[in-house]
């Protein structure tokens, strides 16, 4: 019989037993935790000094799961989340790591660091404080410290410039401080203001646009970047910061009506530039001006949208309209060279020539490299040489805007006139036979667009003088043209219409 002190014994044994066994298994879990977590720390820093981040982060999130109480993975991933421009991420890992290891010199000057870029100099002062006190002669962390010293008093006084209206003032303090403070997006915010103030808003625009990350859920950063956009006549990418900022809140109150204007805005603009790209001239106007309905006051846009209908205006033939159209942009923006050029070619459809030239050589005085207004005084001076000479425009009764299909019918009206068969008196049937091949050969520019090209930029095709030596010959209709045969005498054709 087992007494019942050997029994207690016999308990305590395996109960020992048990414990060394479960320590020997922890501790060869840890172990083998331990050897993977240092594969991979290996295998982060491998990835690491290659470049490769995405993969080092990988690895060195295995490590810290591996072996949680490691400092240094906490600190190497730190450094991976800091090269991936994730400072807030890398923060928390900095703390662990100083926490784990007290006085770690590499990850209290790194913290240091990432408080001092993102404005919070008490906590990096610190930091740094901190080192010093253990290595007075570490020069890059006094360093620090001196730079940290003046740089509080320089930012109040930036935002006393600021309220002063010393808006170059400031400017100039808070690029200093931005220097060292990159990720400070207060200080950003400020120096966009003093830009606004200046009427830079590119370089506004510029400040905020890191706001947008530097905050969190930051509705109000992209909204003043869709303004600003929007104030410099970039409706596309004003559009695209307002869709920003209603991924983040889709009812907000203010993005919301915004984003309807600016989306509606950006069509109309595209669709007016594609008309005028597409020389559908009438659609180009009735679109700018829709434009001027949507956005009445904005500079930029009504600017775009003015100069859009000049243009199309004048190309489409429309002189005196255009001619009204264009001085309404060049009251706007009197060095507009672009709008004189309109202008010009608003006069040619006018048949003002001389003022044609004057406006293409003003465009030339603001630009002298402008090939269009070069090669514009030249058309025009063709087109006034050759406005004393025969005009097919004015032959066939047609403005310089008409289509083939107008252009035709009236050579068919003008030819059924002035057939010379329709005459007997002999003066009466040479005139008529002068006037018919005039008509025939205003028809024959004017339906042929490449003939019609070359005599709207001032050369008539037919003029034997203005051809190349053997190109037309002595005949002024080209070879193997003549309504009434060789010499044009003694016709006895009849002339037969569709």
């Amino acid at each position: 019989m087992i007494s019942k002190e050997s029994f207690n014994l016999k308990q305590v044994f395996k109960s020992l037993a048990f414990i060394s066994l479960s320590l020997d298994i922890l501790i060869e879990g840890i172990l083998a935790d331990h050897a993977e977590a240092s594969k991979h720390l290996d295998m982060g820093r491998d990835m690491l000094a290659q470049g490769n981040l995405l993969e080092a982060l990988s690895h060195f999130d295995l490590a810290v799961d591996k072996d949680p109480y490691n400092y240094l993975t906490y600190f190497r991933r730190a450094t991976v989340y800091l090269a991936l421009g994730k400072s807030k991420s890398a923060l928390p890992d900095l703390d662990k790591s100083i926490e784990l290891r007290p006085n770690f010199v590499a990850a209290l000057t790194q913290r240091g660091n990432v408080y001092l870029k993102q404005g919070n100099l008490d906590e990096a002062m610190s930091d740094f404080q901190e080192i010093v006190s253990n290595d007075p002669n570490n020069m890059e962390v006094v360093e620090y410290l001196h730079q940290i010293a003046p740089l509080r008093g320089e930012i109040e006084q930036a935002k006393m410039l600021y309220q002063n209206h010393d808006y170059q003032g400031a400017i100039i303090l808070l690029s200093k401080a931005i220097d060292l403070c990159p990720w400070d997006p207060e200080l950003r915010e400020l120096r966009a203001e003093c830009f606004i103030a200046q009427g830079d808003l590119f370089k506004a625009a510029n400040d905020i646009r890191p706001t947008t990350k530097l905050r969190n859920d930051n509705t109000p950063g992209f909204f003043k970047l869709a303004n600003l956009y929007y104030e410099m006549g970039d409706a596309d990418e004003s559009l695209n910061q307002i869709k920003e900022c209603l991924k983040l809140d889709p009812d907000h109150k203010e993005c919301f009506p915004f984003y309807k204007k600016v989306k509606k805005l950006a069509k109309q603009l595209k669709e007016s530039q594609e008309h005028s790209n597409a020389e559908q001239w009438d659609d180009c106007v009735a679109k700018a001006r829709a434009i001027l309905k949507t956005e009445p006051k904005g500079y930029s846009f009504v600017h775009t949208a003015k100069s859009h209908i000049c243009h199309c205006l004048a190309k489409g033939g429309h002189g005196s309209d255009a001619i009204k159209a264009c001085n309404e942009v060049l009251d706007m923006d009197p060095e507009n060279y672009n709008a004189m050029c309109d202008r010009a070619e608003a006069h040619i459809a006018n048949e003002n020539y001389d003022e044609a030239i004057k406006q293409f050589q003003s465009a030339m005085n603001i630009d002298q490299e402008n090939r269009r207004a070069r090669e514009g005084v030249e058309r025009a001076q063709k087109l006034l040489k050759n406005s004393k000479k025969r005009d097919y425009y004015k032959i066939l009764g047609v403005p310089r805007s008409a289509k083939k299909k107008q252009i035709e019918k009236a050579y068919r009206k003008l030819a059924i006139q002035w057939h010379p068969d329709k005459f007997q008196d002999e003066e009466e049937k040479k005139h008529a036979g002068k006037m018919f091949m005039d008509i025939a050969a205003a028809k024959e520019v004017l339906s042929d667009p490449e003939k019609r090209s070359k005599y709207d930029n001032g050369e008539d095709p037919l003029d034997p003088e203005q051809q190349q030596q053997g190109n037309w010959g002595g005949n002024p209709f080209g070879q193997g043209f003549n309504p009434f045969g060789h010499g044009g005498q003694g016709f006895n054709f009849k002339f037969h219409f569709n």
